[in-house]
Order: C-alpha cells, then sequence, then structure tokens
C-alpha cells in the first residue's frame, strides 16, 4: 500500500488496521499531522485514536469530573489514617 493510498484512507475513513499501522506509520502519522485523528483496529474492533497534537489541548487537574467529588468526606481529612483503617481488616492474624 502506497504513501497516496494510506494517505487518501486516512483522510477519508479515518481507520487503519493495525497491520497497516505497522507497516505504514510513517505515513499514517504525516495523515495524523496534518491534522487529521485516525482510529486504529485490531480484529475489526476499534483500539485506539490517534490524534494530532494540535487538536488537543492541556487539561488541567480541575478538569476532570472526578476532581474534588471525595473532598466533603470527614472519614478522608487524614489520607494516611484512612488508608491505614481500611486496610487493618487485611492484615489481622488469625
Amino acid at each position: 500500500m502506497g504513501e497516496r493510498k494510506i494517505a487518501a484512507l486516512a483522510s477519508e475513513l479515518m481507520t487503519v488496521t493495525a497491520k497497516q499501522l505497522r507497516l505504514k506509520t510513517s505515513e499514517v502519522l504525516k495523515s495524523v499531522a496534518r491534522g487529521g485523528s485516525v482510529t486504529v483496529t485490531l480484529r475489526g474492533k476499534p483500539v485506539a485514536k490517534l490524534v494530532s497534537l494540535e487538536e488537543t489541548k492541556e487539561r488541567k487537574l480541575t478538569d476532570f469530573a472526578a476532581f474534588g467529588m471525595w473532598a466533603g468526606r470527614k472519614d478522608m481529612e487524614d489520607p494516611v489514617a484512612w488508608v491505614r483503617r481500611i486496610r487493618k481488616p487485611r492484615y489481622r492474624l488469625h
């Protein structure tokens, strides 16, 4: 498969197989570098997506939905003590 065919495949379908990626990595990456994204499939199922770094943005910790979800819990004010408390039953001697 030539560079043009891979470039056309990446720009039109935006999907390549793992084998195509292995054999023509540089061509696929060139397509991604032009601003596109490519989905990689393995045995017909999507397993990864390659995106241009320009498409991604820096995310702060506070951007994630889970950030601060346990902030108000009184039982976790001291994280070290909390971890020791939840692990304690595991290490009891019988």
